[in-house]
Formats: C-alpha cells, structure tokens, sequence
C-alpha cells in the first residue's frame, strides 16, 4: 500500500494544543508517538509528540509550548484507546516531563511479538504491511534544533499516520487467535512504568556494563572516571558516551594510565579527546588509585538460589513445555514465559491451578491459558 503524504497541523501554541485536545476527546482511537533528544543532550527532553487521527495528523512542539496539560485528560481517558508502537520509552518520557499517564494503551510491538511476527520493529512492520519506508537517518536526528527539515516532519507523521489502521489489523488477528487478552494485560501493565529514580549516594559504577567483572582498584577508578565524565557531559551538554565512550571507560578502568603517554593503544583516545579529556582522565586515575585499601568498593553480588534436585528437574519439565507451546502457537518462548517465572512455578511446585494464584510475576492471562497445562507438566515429572 503506497503511503499518502499527509500535512500536519504543527502545534506551537497554547490555544493550538487545548483547540487539538478537544479534537483528540471526541476520538474513540488516538495513534500516538514522540521523539526526544537523548542522542544530542545530557538531559534528555521530549521534543515532539505526533497524533493522527482519521482526517488529522499533528505534531505538538513542547518545546515551544511546554504546558501540554490540556492534553493530560485525554492520555489519561480510559474510553479513548491509545495507539503506541513500542511504548515502553515514550511512557516514561511523558510521565516524567509532563506528568502525564496513559490508560488504555494498544502498542502495536507487543502485539506483534504475540502474533510471532520476527520482526518487530516499526520500520520492519510498515515495510511488511504498508510497503511505507521510513528513513533511518531520522531515528538518531536531533529532535530538539528548529527548525524542524521537511524529512523530519514527514517521518514524524508516517510514524504515527499508519498506527491506527495497524492497530485494526492486529486486533482482528489476535482476536482470531484469542490472544487480545495477552495483550491487554501486557498493556495495561506497560501503562504504569515510570523512570527510575537513582539515589545520589548510589556508585555510578552499578550501571556501568561489564563493572561486576572488574576488580575493587579498578572499580575504584572506574568510579572517579564515570564521575568526571559525567561532569563534563553536563558543562557540554551531551550525552556522557560523547565525552568518553564504554569501551575507552573501561580500558582506562583496567589499565591506569598515569601519564598522557600510556594514552596510547586505549580504544578512543584520540589526540583530541587527549588534549580535551587528558588532565581530568589523569585527574580521575590518581584519586581512584589513592583510594585505601580498607576503602575499596565491591560490586555487590546477588546471591543466585542454587537449583538442584526435584526443583530442576521440575524446571526442566516447564522449560520442555514452553518450548512445545512455543512452536505450536509460533510464538518466542520468552513472550510466554521468561525463565525468571518459570523458576518461579518450579519452586512453589503447585498442584492445582488455584495454587499457582501465589506464584508471583505470573499474569492473569498465563495462569487462565495456560493454568491445567503448567500444573500438568509438573506432574508428569514426579
């Protein structure tokens, strides 16, 4: 299906977006999308948030018009149904710039992975369904600079123009298959996430990939490094992985140049990044080496219950079973069940359907689908 350019209203005033909420309330179905700047600025922001609708396509600028509370009532209308493709992101970014919660959401990724689609992607579905490109280029772009390029706007709006009659065909193909259920749990679920809060005392080296494999002189360095990143990528305004990227973080971690002359050989330290970065890299080296001994950090290690014995083997008859539900419905097994839960099962071993209500993580919709079936495959194993 060839895609018809649409003209968006773009939105950049107060009276723009209340007279744009009135609209979206008399919608029964609102397709939604946002861009946002996290590959530019240290402090990522929304930049744009697209609607569609039948007969209109908007793009709202907040950063123009940062008081989206109008729109806050429709996003939180239970009676109208937000369209979202891979909504976990955008849901914490309107929350946390806005105060905005979403109730009743479709996202249109969760239900093609309960579909089996194997590639889920936007860009991959509207390739399959629609014959729509959408330009990659765009999808790194800095979406806080105005004014907005002619590409910019029209792959905001095919971003969201195609989500409503997506929307249809996958409601109609998971009602087929009785899996509309799954996926209204699944959303609802989704709906309520929020971005996590770091306390301040917290080390910077518990988010840092890789860091539990380093020892406690270099997890010290590892620290003071990611501290000084992070200051410089607040002065400059960028990302910390523009200041310092992982793999530079972690081989200066590992082998503590004391000197601009044991710069070399490292992964991106380049004569520039030496000349800008240099002196603090340094700065930060001396004072995670001068950390005491008694004062050295631990990556804190979360001890793994061992499963052994009946419980394993109890495992093992559970991870058989998805296995073969997984084929049979097309599905990945890790949208059916991830391991986590299924260790879960194994443990509490129910032997009726009512007792795996006490199972935690396990969704309404798996114990109602698929109850008999895991309490079942418990059995054949005793």
């Amino acid at each position: 299906m060839p895609f018809t350019p649409v003209s968006p209203e773009i939105i950049t005033t107060p009276a723009g977006v209340s007279r744009l909420a009135e609209r979206l309330a008399r919608e029964p179905f609102v397709a939604c999308d946002l861009e946002a700047d996290s590959m530019h600025h240290y402090q990522e922001k929304v930049c744009l948030i697209q609607f569609a609708v039948p007969g209109l396509a908007a793009i709202v600028d907040p950063i123009a018009v940062p008081d989206l509370a109008p729109l806050a009532p429709v996003f939180a209308d239970p009676a109208i149904r937000k369209v979202f493709h891979g909504a976990d992101y955008d849901i914490r970014s309107l929350h946390r710039d806005f105060g905005i919660e979403v109730n009743n959401l479709f996202d249109t990724m969760i239900a093609c992975q309960f579909l089996g689609e194997r590639e889920f992607g936007l860009a991959a579905v509207l390739r399959k369904r629609f014959g729509v490109e959408l330009d990659k280029q765009y999808q790194r772009a800095d979406w806080s600079r105005r004014p907005l390029t002619a590409g910019m706007i029209e792959y905001a709006v095919k971003d969201t123009t195609l989500l409503l009659q997506l929307a249809g065909q996958l409601e109609k193909e998971l009602r087929a298959k009785g899996r509309l259920g799954w996926v209204e749990e699944e959303c609802a679920l989704l709906s309520r996430v929020r971005v996590a809060q770091r306390p301040d005392a917290e080390p910077m080296f518990l988010r840092f990939k890789g860091a539990s494999r380093l020892a406690p002189r270099s997890l010290a360095v590892l620290e003071e490094i990611l501290r000084f990143r992070d200051r410089r990528a607040r002065q400059m305004d960028v990302p910390p992985f523009k200041v310092l990227g992982t793999e530079t973080v972690r081989e200066l971690a590992e082998k503590r140049p004391r000197s601009v002359a044991e710069f070399a050989g490292i992964t991106g330290i380049t004569e520039r990044v030496a000349e800008r970065c240099g002196e603090g890299i340094l700065r930060a080296v001396e004072k995670g080496l001068a950390v005491p001994e008694r004062e050295l950090p631990a990556f804190p290690r979360e001890e793994r219950r061992k499963v052994g014995g009946d419980e394993e083997r109890r495992l093992k008859a559970l991870k058989g079973w998805r296995e073969e539900l997984a084929r049979r419905l097309g599905v990945e097994p890790g949208f059916l069940a991830n391991n986590a839960l299924l260790e879960q099962i194994a443990l509490a071993f129910p032997r009726s359907e009512e007792e795996l209500e006490g199972v935690a993580g396990l969704r309404p919709w798996q114990r109602r689908e698929f109850g008999a079936e895991m309490v079942a495959a418990l059995q054949a194993r005793r």
